[in-house]
C-alpha cells in the first residue's frame, strides 16, 4: 500500500494537529509504509489572517497535482480542509482514487469567532468538504455524535497518544514553577480566544497560574495578567519537567475535539480539572474515572465551574492520574489509522462506493 498525507498544519507550527501527525507519520514509518506527505513546506506560504505564526500554501492546486501524479499513492488520507486538502481532494476525486479525511478542529467556531460570521454558515462547506471521503477520522465518540448531528455520519474512531518514554511522572520538575506558591496550576496549549484561557486565568482559586505555550493572545493575556507566569512554548523534556511542576492541570477549553495535553499531563501524575465537553468527558469520563470506570478513584474533575473542579482535582492521587494516562499509546492509535485505511482501500478495489 502506498500511502498519501495531505496536510495544511504542519511543522514548524505546534499545536496537537502537528503532534498528532508527525507522532503518527513517525510510527507509520518506523513500521515500514511507504508516505508521501503534501505540507505547507513544498509551496510558497502565506500568513494565515490574524493567526501569523501559521502559514497556509498559496495556490497549491498544480504542486499537488504534479505531486500525486508522480507518486500515485493508492490512498491519501486529507487531515485538513485548507488549501492543500482541497487541491488533494480535487485531485482525488479527478484520478478516482479514494481518500479518507479527519476532523481534528472545529473549523466552522474558529471561524466564527475571526470573522464574525455565524458558525452555521460554515458547517455546509464542512459537508461538502468531507462528503465524498471514504472514512472520517474523529478522536472521540462525543465528537462522532455531533458530526452526525450535523449530516457527517460516515466517521470512525482515531484517538490519540504519548511519548511514553518522556511523559512519566518521574523526573526533573521546571525550576520557575518550583518556586511558586502552591498549589500550582498549569495550562498548556496554544494561546488563543477559542481556547477560553479568561475562564481559567479568572477562576477565583488559591495558588499560581502557569500558562506554557505561545499564539495570537499571549501578549494580551501578559498584560491582563501580570500575575501570571507565561513561559512561552516549551517541547520535550522541558514540556515534561513542567507537567511535572504542577499540582493540577486546568483545561478550559470549549471547542477542542480531544485535546493531548490533557493526557500528556495525566501521564506525567497530574490531575486534571476540566470542563464536561467534548475532548476531556472521553478521556476523564463524567466522574473522572475515566470513559469506562477503569480506576477506582477519580483522576481530575469535570465539571460546569472551574472554581469547583480545581478544588477536587487538587483532592485527586498522582498515581491515579498518571495510570489513566497511560492508556494512551501512538502505536495504539496508529493500528486504528491504519485499519481504516486499509477498511477504506478494501471498499475502494471491491467498487462501494463512497458516503454521499
Amino acid at each position: 500500500m502506498k500511502l498519501a498525507l495531505a496536510t495544511d498544519a504542519w511543522l514548524p507550527q505546534v499545536n496537537g494537529v502537528v503532534r498528532s501527525l508527525s507522532a503518527t507519520l513517525d510510527e507509520l514509518q518506523r513500521r515500514g509504509h511507504d508516505v508521501e506527505t503534501l505540507t505547507p513546506e513544498h509551496f510558497l506560504t502565506v500568513p494565515m489572517p490574524g493567526y501569523a505564526s501559521i502559514r497556509l500554501a498559496m495556490a497549491p492546486r498544480l504542486g499537488v497535482r504534479r505531486m500525486l501524479d508522480r507518486t500515485h499513492p493508492d490512498i491519501v488520507h486529507i487531515a485538513t480542509e485548507g488549501p492543500i486538502g482541497w487541491a488533494a481532494r480535487g485531485w482525488c476525486l479527478s484520478r478516482g482514487v479514494p481518500f479518507t479525511s479527519a476532523f481534528h478542529t472545529r473549523f466552522p467556531d474558529y471561524a466564527a469567532l475571526r470573522t464574525g460570521i455565524s458558525a452555521e454558515r460554515f458547517w455546509p462547506i464542512m459537508r461538502r468538504f468531507h462528503a465524498p471521503s471514504r472514512a472520517v477520522l474523529v478522536s472521540t465518540q462525543s465528537f462522532a455524535d455531533e458530526l452526525a448531528s450535523r449530516g457527517i455520519v460516515h466517521t470512525r474512531r482515531w484517538s490519540r497518544g504519548i511519548d511514553q518514554s518522556l511523559f512519566t511522572p518521574e523526573g526533573p520538575r521546571h525550576a520557575a514553577m518550583t518556586r511558586l506558591p502552591g498549589p500550582v496550576l498549569l495550562n498548556v496549549g496554544r494561546v488563543a480566544p477559542e481556547k477560553n484561557l479568561e475562564a481559567f486565568l479568572d477562576a477565583p482559586v488559591p495558588g499560581s497560574k502557569v500558562i506554557v505555550g505561545d499564539g495570537p493572545g499571549l501578549e494580551s493575556l501578559r498584560r491582563r495578567y501580570p500575575q501570571v507566569l507565561f513561559l512561552g512554548a516549551l517541547s520535550g523534556e522541558e514540556l515534561a519537567s513542567a507537567y511535572r511542576a504542577a499540582d493540577c492541570f486546568v483545561f478550559p477549553s470549549l471547542t477542542d475535539t480531544f485535546g493531548l495535553v490533557v493526557i500528556e499531563a495525566l501521564a506525567c501524575g497530574v490531575p486534571v480539572a476540566a470542563l464536561p465537553v467534548t475532548g476531556p468527558i472521553d478521556i476523564l469520563g463524567p466522574d473522572a474515572r475515566g470513559v469506562e470506570d477503569s480506576l477506582a478513584r477519580p483522576a481530575g474533575a469535570v465539571d460546569q465551574s472551574l472554581a469547583r473542579a480545581i478544588p477536587r482535582a487538587l483532592a485527586a492521587r498522582r498515581g491515579d492520574a498518571a495510570r489513566l494516562g497511560a492508556l494512551y499509546s501512538w502505536e495504539r492509535a496508529t493500528d486504528q489509522f491504519l485499519a481504516t485505511i486499509a477498511s477504506a482501500l478494501d471498499a475502494a478495489e471491491r467498487g462501494v462506493k463512497a458516503a454521499a
